[in-house]
């Protein structure tokens, strides 16, 4: 206890030192990545997220508390998203400065959100409970923010550092992602706010753990007819070497000779698998993987290009026994895949082949083939979850085709995508089948528990039997639009409830006192001694 004391006094010294708090808080955020995927430290998110409650209501004034909180998300990026250097550098072909920069700005421009704390520490709530709810909802506000500005980029939102065995997860299928990110951020500000004193603050946080961990308990949907055969293959073709023209045969007996030797009633190829138009395919290559799929009365769904006079789509189509069948990938990548409005210059510094692809209809029906409904969706798409209804309630699986060999094998990338796919499988009750090029290859359960996966960055076929589910969580009904009207109204309200506490305040103080909104509420009534 003595030497916990000591630690506590320590770090209330450091965090109102104005030089050494900046540090705490970029460290802070670093911290946080590990809470993510591959380590999944899930608890120790509302842990650094208290320490950041903690530095924010304490700095000395407004310009100091964006600048912990901006740099604690420099620090959260920095740390979790620095894969994106390797496509730049390594597949780009920019040198090690200049690829530093763009890196170094998509950080800067992903923290930035993090600016919007200054609304919090300008406007901090009298309460200490409308301070957490107030934080809690920013937090969630800045990753919901995150991922519909600008095309999007959920990535290291906090929620998705909540998959099981984190309590938390069971309020995925009800409110979403960012629905846990507020969950987090609330809990966090009640550990801190909690004391000897005010152990009422613990109390509620660890109510909503309990609650949580009792609605993982809770099966929304429900599996129907019997499993069928997967195989999913992951060929660890390099980047390098995927669009060479030399390489292109061997791929194709690559992709027959474990077709062949893998028969399933679905079988599933990565992203871009076959590297040319699916139009220039040969015939008799693609009428003999029909052949092969037919063995089990099943289906082969391949990534390939696809194109039309005007315009090419990254898409998947279908093979085998049912009826041929689309999809084309509608959330498509800035840079990757297509070229945003004023950054041509750029793209004539990096050699990034296939860009320019068209982006597929926002709303397209699930694919019948294995004698299920499947919900495709390629790539990053699967980091936005609104994305993923349309199809549903009516697909009874979900596969995701993936190509992340962009980012290398010293990356967190991987790991990172299998998380967010586990989310989007607990989100709607259904299992997600992931077929990719380097990893992670996998089958996840609609728990988001993951039954199986190949490793990455090795070439294998991932075997297994998967029911296909029914049924509706409730975020399939509603999606992230309610969870966006609440953080809103909340804010609103909590700003009304202090301009109308002021105007009492102001009203009913004695002469000689400043009115409510001259001062602002002093570090040491908010937080514990």
């Amino acid at each position: 206890m003595k030497s916990l004391a000591v630690l506590t006094a320590g770090w209330r010294r450091l965090e109102r030192h104005a030089a050494a708090a900046p540090f705490l808080a970029f460290f802070l955020g670093a911290l946080t990545t590990c809470a993510f995927a591959p380590l999944g430290l899930f608890w120790l998110t509302p842990l650094t997220l208290a320490f950041l409650f903690r530095l924010l209501v304490a700095a000395p004034g407004g310009w100091h508390a964006l600048l912990r909180a901006w740099l604690f998300g420099m620090g959260v990026f920095l740390a979790g998203v620095s894969w994106v250097f390797n496509s730049i550098h390594i597949f780009g072909g920019l040198s090690v400065p200049l690829a530093a920069v763009p890196t170094f700005l998509l950080c800067f421009i992903l923290a930035s959100g993090h600016l919007f704390f200054g609304i919090f520490r300008y406007h901090l709530p009298a309460s200490p409970w409308r301070q957490a709810l107030f934080f809690a909802a920013i937090y969630a506000a800045i990753d919901l923010g995150r991922g519909w500005l600008f095309t999007g980029f959920p990535w290291l939102a906090l929620g998705f550092s909540q998959t099981p065995p984190s309590p938390f997860s069971g309020y995925a299928p009800i409110f979403g992602v960012y629905g846990l990110s507020f969950f987090v951020a609330f809990c966090a500000a009640l550990l801190t706010l909690g004391s000897r004193v005010q152990p009422r603050f613990w109390f509620v946080a660890l109510a909503i753990l309990v609650i949580g961990a009792g609605l993982r308990q809770i099966q929304w949907t429900h599996p129907v007819g019997a499993p069928i055969s997967v195989t999913l293959i992951q060929s660890n073709i390099g980047q390098d070497q995927k669009w060479q023209p030399e390489n292109y045969p061997e791929t194709l007996r690559f992709y027959r000779q474990q077709i062949e030797a893998n028969p399933a009633q679905l079988t599933v190829l990565p992203e871009t698998a076959l590297p040319v138009f699916y139009d220039t395919l040969p015939p008799a290559y693609l009428n003999l993987l029909e052949t092969l799929a037919r063995r089990e009365a099943g289906d082969l769904l391949l990534g390939v290009p696809l194109r039309s006079k005007t315009q090419f789509w990254n898409g998947a189509v279908s093979r085998g026994v049912s009826p041929s069948q689309r999809y084309a990938k509608s959330h498509l990548v800035p840079f990757g895949e297509y070229v945003p409005e004023g950054f041509r210059w750029f793209m004539g510094l990096v050699n990034i082949p296939m860009v320019g692809f068209t982006p597929g209809s926002l709303r397209q029906p699930p694919l019948a083939i294995a004698g299920q409904q499947i919900a495709v969706n390629i790539c990053y798409e699967d980091l936005f979850g609104q994305g993923l209804l349309p199809p549903l309630p009516r697909a009874t699986m979900m596969v995701n085709l993936s190509n992340t060999a962009w980012f290398g094998q010293r990356s967190l990338a991987q790991d990172q995508h299998l998380q967010i796919a586990r989310m989007r499988a607990l989100e709607t009750g259904r299992p997600m089948l992931r077929a990719t090029n380097t990893g992670m290859t996998a089958v996840i359960r609609p728990d988001g528990q993951v039954q199986s996966v190949l490793p990455p960055f090795t070439h294998g076929v991932l075997t297994g039997r998967v029911a296909g589910y029914q049924g509706m969580t409730p975020y399939i009904f509603w999606g992230d639009i309610p969870i966006a009207f609440f953080l809103l109204a909340l804010m609103l309200w909590l700003q009304w409830r202090e301009v109308a506490q002021g105007s009492r305040s102001a009203g009913n103080q004695h002469p000689e006192q400043p009115a409510h909104g001259q001062q602002r509420f002093p570090c040491s009534a908010v937080l514990p001694p």
